[in-house]
Formats: structure tokens, sequence, C-alpha cells
């Protein structure tokens, strides 16, 4: 067996590992993305074989080594308003009846990758302020999430490379929300930087200490996991919405066998859940 290969053992007990830290639920033949993804972290550890780093990292002394395995399987590319209905809705529907809420609007939104979604949703606010400047007096409050330190940093940094910028991005909102940056790249601009705030969270633990929201994006998240890990994520986030709050799944994916406590709204193009 090459030092890239992973026997089977090796891949069941890490399988077990990655449900159990973030409910991630790998198939039975997914060796060859466990590989893609942490075939790179061999040099950086200094480790001689795949089946190695996934017994290394099964110690739970091995923080560090444990965090990059993480980060390296959670990581997941995405893009600048992904389906563009939500955010359409958002400007069109959503925003509007809370335009005149006399406290702070709270948007949340789950497992924020590299930054795109949070800062799309705020552009979104922004541009909606544009013809309705009276709107929400207290502010609008934009919280990103994600279980990948890495992930955070990028985004708290708000730099994008060309390539980045090109998924969904339009030339006009390039122009109008973002600025150079360092090393060639553009920077999100302060204005909408400033909307929104990152911190670290992992789906499988308690959000209570985020307070409540009015709008939660959890979108191509729930792939991932089990039947129960969703509903149980699915129930937590009905707990974290306020009365008649907001949830948008992937365009993939519904609460169907889920939970019954949101009612589903068709907005031709696209659905959104409210809070019942």
């Amino acid at each position: 067996m090459s030092a890239r290969q992973l026997d089977d053992k090796s891949y069941h007990q890490f399988r077990v590992f990655l449900e159990q830290q973030c409910g991630i639920v790998l198939g039975e033949s997914k060796q060859y993305l466990v590989k893609s993804r942490l075939a790179p972290l061999m040099s950086t550890f200094d480790l001689s074989s795949l089946s190695e780093l996934v017994n290394r990292t099964l110690s739970p002394v091995e923080r560090q080594l444990r965090a990059a395995v993480i980060d390296a399987m959670t990581t997941n590319e995405t893009l600048w308003f992904r389906d563009d209905y939500p955010f359409k809705l958002l400007k069109r529907q959503l925003l509007p009846d809370l335009a005149d809420r006399k406290t702070p609007v709270k948007i949340w939104s789950a497992a924020s990758s590299s930054g795109q979604e949070p800062y799309s949703i705020a552009m979104s606010v922004l541009e909606y302020q544009q013809t309705n400047p009276l709107a929400f007096p207290r502010g609008v409050e934009v919280i990103g999430t994600d279980i990948s330190t890495t992930m955070l940093e990028h985004c708290k940094q708000g730099q994008y490379d060309s390539l980045a910028l090109a998924r969904g991005l339009s030339a006009e909102r390039k122009t109008k929300f973002f600025e150079p940056g360092d090393n060639g790249m553009l920077k999100v601009k302060e204005q909408v930087r400033k909307m929104v705030s990152f911190r670290p969270l992992n789906l499988l633990n308690s959000y209570s200490l985020m307070g409540r929201f009015d709008i939660v994006f959890c979108r191509n998240v729930l792939i991932y996991f089990s039947p129960e890990i969703k509903a149980q994520i699915i129930g937590q986030i009905h707990a974290s919405l306020n009365n008649a709050g907001y949830l948008f799944l992937g365009a993939s994916e519904s609460l169907s066998g889920l939970n019954d406590n949101f009612n589903m709204l068709r907005c031709k193009p696209g659905i959104v859940y409210q809070k019942k």
C-alpha cells in the first residue's frame, strides 16, 4: 500500500471521528475525498503516510493536527449571491417586512466558508437601503459562523483574488463594494465589513449564546449530515429564530421529515421557511 492510501480500518475509524466531531457523514467509498483533502497535511506535519496521519488524528492530545484535519474536511467552495433568488427575495419581501423594526435586525449565515454569503447578504441590505434610506433605524447585524478557524480568518480579512471574485459577482457590485487590497487582491469596503462579524461555531453545539435571529441562512450544509443530526440542527435553529423568523436552505435541501414547526413559502422562484 502506498503512503497516500488508506486501509479500511483507518478509514472506518476516521469516518466515526469526523461524524462525532462535526456531524459530517462520509459514505463507504469516499477514501478518494479523504486522500485529496488530507494528503497535503502529510508534509506539513512531517508524517510518512496517510494512515499515520489518521491514526494520530484520533488522539485527543493532537489538537493542532485535529484542527487542521477538520479545517481540510469542512472547507467548501462557495460563490457570491449563490442561486440568486434568496438575495432577490431578501430585498423584495423579507427586508421590507423588517424595515421599521425598533431593534437591530439580525441575520445569521451558518457555515459561512470563505465569507461570500454573509458579505452578499450585507451588500443586499445596502442596496435595499439605497432606495429606502429610513429603513432599519437600529441597524442590521450579519453574523457569519464556521467550524474552520482558517476560513474565519480569511473571512475577517475580506480580501479575494480575481478567481474568487469572478464567481457570481457582477462588475457593478465589484466596483461598488470593493477597493484595492494586498498583492493584487480586492478588499470588501468598510461599509460592508462593519455590518458583518464572524465567530467560530460547531453546528453540533449550542447556539444559545448567539441570541435570536430574524433570518437564518443555512444553505448547502445539511447535505453532509445524517437525518438525526439534520433534525437536531433544524430544531436548534428554530429555537434561535424570533417569532415568524425566516430560514433559507440550499436549493436541493428541504425540511421534509425533519421538522414540522415551519411553514414552507413558495416564492417563484425558490422556497423560504417561516417559523410557526
